[in-house]
C-alpha cells in the first residue's frame, strides 16, 4: 500500500480522493519506480476536477510527470537504483500517473534525470518546462534567430509560458508577454520579458491578416489568441501551437499561411520520439537559469494538490507547482 490521489467514477459520481493505494490498482510495466516528486499541470487540473474527459480509465492515478528511483526492472534499459523522470505517454490519462508514490511503467517511456537537476528541479520543468524547450526547438529548426525581431508568448503567466520566456530571454531573444493578469508584470519581466501585453490584444476575433509584428510565437491558448497571432506574424515567421486555454477551435483563414508563408508548428509533447525528448532536456540542462526557475516555483504536499487542481484552473496560479509525492 502507498499514498496518493485515486480517481474513481462510480454510483457516486466522479471523485479524486488522497488515499491509500493498493499495488494491484496499477497496471503492467517492466519497470517500478518509486516516485519523489511529480506536478500540476494544466492536463492533471483537467483529470483532478473533472472538467474535461482527460481520464480514460478507472480507477485512475493521475499526473502526467514524475521523477524518482527505479526499485525493479526487467527493462534492459534500467535497473535499480537509477534516477528517471517520466513525461506523458498517456501516463495520467489511460495508464496510472505521477501523483502517488509508487509507479508501474514500460521502460521506453522514461528518460534518465539529467546530472544538471535534482528530481524536484526536474518537476519544477516538468512537462511544461519540457514543452516550452519543444517550442523554441522548433523556432530555432525554422531558422528564426534573436536579431529577426520579437518572440510573442501567449498564456505567459503559465506553466509553459513561464519557462519559454526564461529559455527565449536567457538565449538573447527579445520577448513579448501575453497575459490576462497584468498584476503580473513585474514577474513576467524578471523571467526576461521586454514587454507584457493584455491579453485582450489577441483575444478577440480579428482580421484575416493584420501588421506584422512576430518573428516567431510560443502559443499556450489557441483559439481567437492563436489566430490572431499567426495573422501578425511575419514574412515567413513560425508559430508554435502547443495548448489549448484559451479553446480548441481555429477561428482564421489561410492568408498568413499563403500570402506570407508563416509556418504552423504542432507541438506534441506525449508522444514525442526519444531522441527529440533526450534533446529537450539536455537543451534545458544547457539553457535554463536554475535561479529564475526557482522563482516561478512552488511547492505543495499531495494532501493539497486537489485544491491547487481547481485554483490553477481558475486562472489563481502562476508559473509551476511541485508536488513532495515522498513526503504526503
Amino acid at each position: 500500500m502507498f499514498k496518493g490521489i485515486l480517481i474513481t467514477q462510480g454510483d457516486a459520481g466522479y471523485q479524486a480522493e488522497l488515499q491509500m493505494i493498493d499495488e494491484a490498482v496499477l497496471p503492467e510495466g517492466d519497470v517500478r519506480v518509486q516516485v519523489a516528486w511529480s506536478t500540476l499541470n494544466y492536463k492533471d487540473a483537467l483529470a483532478i476536477t473533472g472538467k474535461s474527459p482527460v481520464v480514460r480509465r478507472f480507477p485512475m492515478v493521475p499526473g502526467i510527470d514524475f521523477a524518482g528511483t527505479v526499485t525493479d526492472s526487467t527493462h534492459p534499459a534500467w535497473k535499480a537504483g537509477d534516477q528517471v523522470i517520466l513525461n506523458g505517454w498517456g501516463v495520467g490519462e489511460t495508464h496510472c500517473g505521477g501523483l502517488a508514490q509508487v509507479a508501474r511503467v514500460k521502460g521506453d517511456w522514461l528518460v534518465p534525470l539529467p546530472a544538471a537537476f535534482t528530481e524536484r528541479q526536474a518537476m519544477a520543468i516538468g512537462t511544461a518546462g519540457y514543452t516550452a524547450m519543444l517550442c523554441v526547438l522548433a523556432l530555432e529548426r525554422h531558422g528564426i534567430a534573436p536579431t529577426d525581431g520579437e518572440v510573442l508568448v501567449t498564456g505567459a503567466s503559465g506553466g509553459v509560458g513561464s519557462v519559454a520566456i526564461a529559455l527565449l530571454a536567457q538565449l538573447g531573444y527579445t520577448v513579448v508577454a501575453s497575459t490576462g493578469r497584468l498584476a503580473e508584470s513585474d514577474y513576467l519581466k524578471a523571467l526576461g520579458a521586454s514587454q507584457v501585453i493584455d491579453r485582450s490584444a489577441l483575444s478577440a476575433p480579428g482580421k484575416p491578416i493584420g501588421k506584422e509584428r512576430w518573428a516567431g510565437v510560443i502559443d499556450t491558448v489557441g483559439s481567437h489568441t492563436l489566430a490572431n497571432a499567426c495573422a501578425t506574424t511575419k514574412y515567413r515567421g513560425a508559430v508554435a501551437a502547443c495548448g489549448l486555454a484559451g479553446g480548441m477551435d481555429f477561428p482564421a483563414s489561410v492568408a498568413p499561411f499563403i500570402l506570407r508563408g508563416v509556418t504552423l508548428y504542432g507541438i506534441d509533447s506525449v508522444m514525442a520520439p526519444l531522441a527529440l525528448r533526450l534533446q529537450a532536456w539536455q537543451r534545458l540542462a544547457r539553457d535554463l537559469d536554475v535561479a529564475k526557475l526557482e522563482a516561478m516555483t512552488r511547492d505543495i504536499g499531495l494532501a493539497q494538490a486537489i485544491d491547487v487542481a481547481a485554483a490553477l484552473l481558475q486562472g489563481q496560479v502562476r508559473g509551476r507547482v511541485v508536488v513532495d509525492v515522498a513526503g504526503g
